[in-house]
């Protein structure tokens, strides 16, 4: 036995999800991504993840800009789908959509709901200091992420631990973790529980001003800003000559003993003071380059004790 699939996702973290339904028998009658996008030195239009890979299994990829027209509508209700699997599509979906397949339709999404509905749910609990985090399979309904949860995992977060980190992890566990809904909702025994009304938290989109480094923060805030935007965008500060300052991503820093005045460098190893304690930076990439440790980046950038970033 196996399920007639929708499966409606954009970027690399749907891809497991998509595979792993695929392995497990299921017949994915389409796949549905975000359409491909102006991308690169060239600006060319590059296929989303979800595309290209359904493509290359022979899947029918469509790529609707939005479920407004009445066709797009009709489109989706003649795959006479048993159930829609929603990893990271990127769209709202109309009610004409959630109603269409026969069982529902069942989204993965990777926090501890109802903490972190919405666009940032991995990197907001980095950023927040959060010590756990989840993956959770919700039955789709209109609101923002608001659907009854059916299964989760919890998974810790390390100390130091970047979303990038937390991003492949929870990609993998979520792949399997809709896999076994998928099973228990063939059989009849997927069971849905409300989520509370309470601890409800918003991910808001990460803003491109939130990713500049304020060292004038305590050193913890600081340390979450960088894991939680590693790698993408990537927390940064400016140093250099007036007139030649330049922007430097960091994608990796610890918290360290030090002292001094707020954006200090304190030592040769790229200790920098903040409001309370300090923080070492530890992986850095200047603009046009890849990303290399500390000490490589200051032999042809130096930032010298005293330096103020």
């Amino acid at each position: 036995m196996s399920l007639r699939i929708v499966f409606m996702g954009t970027p690399a973290f749907a891809v497991p999800t998509l595979a792993e339904i695929v392995g497990a028998g299921h017949e994915v009658v389409a796949a549905y991504a975000q359409p491909p996008r102006a991308a690169g030195r060239g600006m060319a239009d590059r296929k989303a993840p979800v595309q290209a890979f359904a493509e290359a299994a022979g899947i029918p990829v469509l790529t609707p800009v939005n479920f407004k027209a009445d066709a797009d509508r009709a489109t989706f209700a003649a795959h006479a789908a048993d159930a829609a699997v929603v990893v990271a599509y990127g769209l709202l979906l109309p009610s004409a959509v959630l109603e269409a397949p026969r069982l529902g339709c069942f989204n993965l999404h990777p926090s501890k709901l109802p903490r972190w509905r919405g666009a940032a749910p991995i990197q907001r609990p980095i950023m927040a200091g959060d010590t756990e985090t989840a993956v959770m399979v919700m039955r789709m309904e209109q609101g923002l992420d608001t659907g009854p949860v059916c299964l989760g995992e919890q998974v810790p977060i390390g100390a130091d631990a970047t979303s990038g980190e937390m991003h492949d992890a929870l990609a993998q566990l979520g792949a399997s973790l809709m896999v076994r809904a998928l099973a228990a909702l063939e059989r009849g025994s997927l069971d849905c529980t409300p989520q509370s009304s309470d601890g409800v938290t918003y991910a808001k989109k990460i803003d491109k001003a939130e990713a500049r480094i304020d060292f004038g923060k305590v050193a913890h805030e600081v340390h979450n800003l960088i894991r939680g935007l590693s790698p993408f965008p990537g927390a940064w500060f400016e140093a250099g000559p007036d007139g030649k300052r330049e922007r430097i991503k960091v994608l990796r820093s610890a918290i360290a003993d030090g002292s001094g005045a707020p954006g200090t460098v304190l030592d040769d190893q790229l200790t920098v003071a903040c409001s309370t304690g300090a923080v070492r930076l530890i992986e850095l990439q200047r603009a046009g380059k890849k990303p290399m440790p500390a000490a490589e980046v200051l032999r042809g950038f130096p930032l010298p004790h005293g330096t103020r970033l």
